[in-house]
């Protein structure tokens, strides 16, 4: 079930790692404070996890800059929520205009397994500080939560079908690089209805959760508030799906299509 419960955080996050490559600066941020994201995740026909996403308002301000407060949150439903419980907050802290991070935490609660980090970007120094030690870099990069929020704000309407992109992004003991291709535009049926997408197909590591020749596919909707609204993946054994459940407080009306 732990496996399980990290595929689901790699769908839930796998757009914000979309661009590192000459990351230019975002145009416009494409959410606002009160916007909530909800999913859930399927291994056949049960529900085996849920996850929310949800940006709040925030006191906190960096070297004088106001910043938002982004906090995701993921755990185990149903009947694998008795056999293996999982409670996992990551919380990101970022600038207003930059979206990017000045402060990242994460507490991961497995069974009996219990992990947490404290993470500073100082992008003046380009150093990052976490429990781990102190980890140099260039360029921009992010903790998982607040590149999501970041590539939402990207212009991808000058992509072309097979172009591939990386983003550089912080996770527990130091930084990482995915690759993702872009697969072009689709409808796709989600929870909330029918939507116009654009489709990604972000690369995995085999493993004992993947085969060589698993595939993953991404797709967020293709308006102003370029949310996820479903993921697919293929396992060892059979396949997971992520749908899209809520969606509130968005700066943008989400409007479905006919079929």
């Amino acid at each position: 079930m732990k496996k399980c419960l990290l595929v689901i955080i790699l769908f839930t996050t796998c757009f914000n790692r979309l661009f590192s490559q000459e990351l230019k600066d975002i145009n416009e941020v494409v959410f606002k404070s009160g916007e909530e994201l909800s999913y859930k995740l399927k291994y056949s026909f049960f529900t085996g996890a849920e996850a929310t996403l949800h940006v709040e308002d925030d006191d906190k301000k960096v070297e004088g800059h106001p910043t938002f407060h982004i906090i995701a949150d993921g755990k185990t439903a149903g009947t694998f929520d008795v056999f293996y419980k999982v409670r996992n907050r990551y919380e990101s802290y970022v600038d207003r205009t930059t979206l990017l991070p000045y402060f990242y935490t994460e507490n991961r609660r497995e069974a009996s397994y219990r992990h947490s980090d404290n993470v500073t970007f100082n992008h003046d120094d380009h150093k990052i500080t976490a429990n781990k030690g102190v980890f140099p870099f260039k360029g921009k990069v992010f903790d998982f939560v607040s590149a999501y929020y970041y590539a939402r704000g990207i212009d991808v309407s000058k992509m072309n079908i097979g172009e591939k992109f990386d983003m550089a992004y912080f996770l527990e003991d130091g930084i990482h690089t995915l690759t993702i291709t872009y697969m072009g535009k689709e409808k796709v049926t989600c929870g909330l209805g029918t939507f116009n997408c654009l489709k990604f197909n972000p690369t995995i590591i085999p493993g004992r959760i993947f085969r060589k020749d698993s595939k993953l596919y991404l797709w967020i909707t293709d308006d102003g508030n370029r949310i996820p609204i479903k993921a697919h993946v293929e396992l060892i054994v059979g396949s997971v799906t992520m749908d899209i459940t809520g969606a509130r407080g968005l700066k943008y009306p989400l409007n479905a299509i006919n079929k």
